[in-house]
């Protein structure tokens, strides 16, 4: 059976991918969690038809690609999620949702396969997620994973010199942060999101 899939499925494919599934793995697992949906072919057309506004968007010469990349390298994107007391999401923030969200806020299409995240964001902080535009032009894309109703701590003065940056207090120690030598972001640049977490 054709299914197309409605949520990331490790070992299957991504989001918005059109596969082939047994009869019963469909039947017995995919439909009833609402991770797939049938492949009809009305569907399916949809999907092609999205598919093709968005590559148009796409970057198609190295001059092109330099600007796209300018631009993810002044985007901020920013993730409120479910999480428990330590940081620990009860999800997960996807390169799909990443995609995705570019996307959404920027009319900006990138394959979710050249979004270097090597497995999902599963802890509030500060990402910078690589991404690649083109052969050879690649960009940093600041994350914020940020729990529900609350904010992240301040992170360090981007341009403070090394032997003066103040030491970060022991509650941020194992949070990941963006690449320091990057500037602070004004508050217009952010994209928020909310995402739920998926079981």
């Amino acid at each position: 059976m054709d299914v197309i899939l409605l949520s990331d499925v490790e070992k299957l494919g991504l989001r918005g991918e059109v596969v082939a599934v047994a009869n019963g793995y469909a039947r017995n697992f995919l439909l009833p969690r609402r991770l797939a949906e049938r492949a009809t072919p009305g569907r399916v057309a949809q999907l092609e038809r999205r598919d093709a506004e968005k590559a148009r968007h796409e970057a198609r010469t190295d001059e092109q690609a330099r600007e796209i990349a300018g631009l993810l390298g002044r985007t901020v994107l920013r993730f409120e999620v479910k999480a428990g007391p330590g940081g620990a999401l009860f999800g997960s923030v996807t390169s799909t949702d990443i995609a995705d969200e570019l996307w959404r806020v920027r009319r900006i299409r990138v394959d979710r396969r050249k979004i270097g995240l090597a497995e999902p964001i599963k802890q509030v902080g500060r990402y910078a997620v690589p991404v690649e535009v083109f052969a050879e032009v690649t960009a940093e894309v600041k994350t914020m994973v940020v729990p529900e109703g609350g904010e992240l701590p301040p992170e360090e003065a981007p341009d403070a010199p090394a032997e003066e940056a103040p030491v970060a207090p022991a509650e941020e120690t194992g949070e990941p942060t963006a690449d320091a030598a990057t500037p602070a972001e004004p508050a217009d640049e952010t994209a928020s999101a909310e995402t739920t977490a998926s079981t």
